[in-house]
């Protein structure tokens, strides 16, 4: 452990942790968060756990990805969700939205998210495209693994990090908070926990156009593994937890 993880270490801090799945784990994030003195507080408005009225308990909060479409009207949590992050970005803590957070986070602000042009998926790893405002963030590492179809439209007052081939934006930020739309939380356990749980339950969705196959999938994340982990860190201590060091 560094001395700026020991640092943070010397006092308890929660970090609100919003999940869109029963059995759904936060990864790399939720074990780097612990190892850097915060108590997990997850919850799951999915299945009718409530948010915060305020942010006055937590001192971060991070909205994780899911299966839905935010663009699914029907699911009252998604609009829930939405809503709440104007109580997170008026704390002026720290936020981050990960591929579905990353998308109610554009949508919050006013941007849009739907499919790509071509109807296709990014399921496995992909190259970002850092912008000047991202050469920093991403100088080490430009590729990361991603799960999705849809991708998010920033308005104009939102920094554009990084952007995609397929999906035009892939990392954005707006004041404290931030948006990404592929998973660097996801590690080789959870890679391969979402492998299983697809082959089990929706196979077809890995042969879905724009998905990698499992063999490239897992050649890719013993490549790169590494890498994102030590991205991971750089991210959290210098960008997402930068007000509390």
């Amino acid at each position: 452990m560094n001395n700026k993880m020991k640092n943070n270490c010397s006092a308890t801090k929660k970090a609100l942790l919003v999940v869109h799945q029963q059995r759904s784990d936060p990864g790399a994030i939720g074990q780097k968060l612990k190892d850097r003195g915060y108590q997990l507080d997850i919850r799951r408005p999915v299945l009718g756990e409530k948010l915060p009225n305020s942010m006055e308990s937590h001192d971060l909060a991070i909205i994780f990805g899911g299966p839905m479409s935010i663009n699914d009207i029907n699911q009252k949590f998604i609009k829930e969700e939405i809503n709440w992050i104007e109580i997170a970005l008026k704390s002026k803590k720290p936020f981050l939205g990960i591929c579905l957070g990353a998308q109610m986070l554009a949508k919050n602000l006013g941007g849009t998210v739907k499919n790509s042009n071509e109807n296709t998926y990014e399921i496995g790893f992909f190259d970002i495209i850092p912008t000047q405002y991202g050469n920093k963030m991403f100088e080490k590492q430009k590729t990361f693994f991603q799960w999705h179809n849809e991708g998010f439209n920033v308005p104009q007052d939102c920094l554009i990090l990084a952007e995609g081939k397929k999906f035009h934006q892939q990392a954005f930020q707006y004041k404290n908070a931030y948006g990404l739309q592929f998973h660097p939380e996801v590690n080789i356990k959870l890679h391969l926990l979402w492998l299983y749980r697809v082959w089990l339950s929706a196979p077809h969705k890995l042969k879905n156009k724009g998905a990698q196959n499992i063999v490239r999938q897992l050649f890719l994340r013993v490549k790169h593994n590494n890498k994102i982990k030590m991205w991971l860190d750089d991210f959290l201590d210098n960008y997402i937890l930068k007000e509390e060091v």
